[in-house]
């Protein structure tokens, strides 16, 4: 780590996203006598239940398997604290920076990827079923707590990250975002630390739960390096517990260490110093090493193979994509079985998207809870 990664104090970069030069809201507001337009999303992100229900879904095994791993909202948490440290090293917007890495998941079903697959399926041909998409429905139109307006009301740039992370920039609701080749750099920042994070802390929650050993990732070059690092730098009567937890640090440092440094040069070979110059580019400029990026996918190919086809993992999954697809097909053959606030939207924005909107905001335990209502015959109604 070089001298200028150590000072808390970095000067702000021509990169950077101005609040002043926001784009900003879809329906104009005062401005707050302390709060930028950033620092404000980020608190209604912080505030809405889309959050909160974070807590109970899934990010690879679900909340059954352990009360330690990790689920989409300490995720989230762990991509804001990491985006922010990025940000703050390139000297971007910080705010910014993490009220997009706080709203990077609010779209995520139950049941992790499973659901989302799942609910893909069932709308197929009803328009489908992408995260990013309806976490943009999510802050556009559901959330509801202000009664001038539906949604939260955030900023063009978070709502515009949200867009361009999606893979379905044909739809509508996608497209309309799509006016630069490339995202602002907090965005590319907050997605790129969404990937680092989630590699380096699957490790974790897939030793912790006995699926995936020390050996099994010796074969990857950067968690070897991560090791022998803990190791040299920890108490020899350290445990493998403790060894373990060093090392997944270790890979973090490694990670970012690189994401900040490779970025810098390739903001020093960019000729106009402009944000609209990085946005032209035909690549993002945020981005780890060659060297790394051979190194990540070593290790993503492991974890592909050890853990994200492990038969838990994927019993787990299967079980999961097997309720949502049932409760979706209950609710849209018996549509007066959903909550009467999603029953009066039926007939603007229809059944099935209806349908999946309620599903899509359930967590792993509400969603088993109203599998069990709906189709064992002693549960509760």
């Amino acid at each position: 780590m070089g001298p200028s990664m150590k000072n808390p104090e970095i000067a702000k970069s021509s990169f950077a996203m101005n609040p002043e030069e926001s784009l900003g809201r879809e329906y104009p507001e005062n401005e707050h006598p302390y709060r930028n337009i950033y620092q404000r999303d980020r608190d209604r992100i912080v505030h809405c239940s889309a959050f909160r229900r974070l807590a109970h879904k899934t990010q690879v095994l679900v909340t059954q398997s352990s009360d330690h791993h990790r689920t989409r909202l300490t995720h989230t948490l762990e991509v804001a604290q990491i985006s922010r440290t990025v940000a703050r090293q390139l000297g971007l917007n910080e705010d910014l920076t993490e009220a997009i890495a706080l709203s990077h998941d609010l779209g995520h079903p139950p049941f992790g990827h499973a659901g989302e697959t799942a609910l893909a399926e069932c709308l197929k041909g009803q328009g489908g079923f992408e995260h990013n998409r309806h976490a943009l429905r999510i802050v556009e139109l559901l959330e509801y707590p202000y009664a001038d307006y539906p949604g939260l009301n955030l900023t063009w740039e978070v709502r515009e990250a949200m867009a361009m992370h999606s893979n379905t920039p044909q739809a509508p609701e996608i497209h309309r975002f799509l006016r630069h080749k490339q995202p602002f750099l907090e965005a590319q920042v907050a997605d790129t630390c969404d990937s680092l994070t989630y590699n380096a802390h699957d490790i974790d929650d897939a030793m912790c739960l006995g699926i995936l050993s020390f050996d099994d990732l010796m074969e990857s070059r950067i968690w070897a390096r991560s090791v022998e690092k803990a190791r040299a730098k920890m108490n020899p009567k350290a445990t493998p517990l403790q060894i373990q937890l060093g090392a997944i640090r270790m890979l973090i440092d490694f990670h970012v260490s690189d994401l900040i440094e490779t970025t810098r040069i390739n903001l020093g070979k960019v000729r106009e110093m402009s944000l609209v110059s990085v946005r032209a580019l035909e690549y993002q400029v945020v981005s780890h090493s060659q060297e790394m990026e051979n190194m990540k996918k070593e290790l993503s190919r492991i974890l592909k193979e050890k853990v994200y086809r492990h038969y838990k993992v994927l019993r787990m999954a299967q079980k999961g994509a097997r309720m949502v697809n049932r409760l979706f097909q209950e609710f849209t053959h018996s549509p007066g079985q959903l909550p009467e606030r999603y029953q009066v939207r039926i007939p603007s924005q229809g059944l099935e998207r209806i349908a999946c909107d309620y599903l899509a905001g359930m967590t792993d335990r509400f969603a088993q809870d109203e599998f069990l209502k709906m189709f064992h015959p002693l549960a509760e109604i």
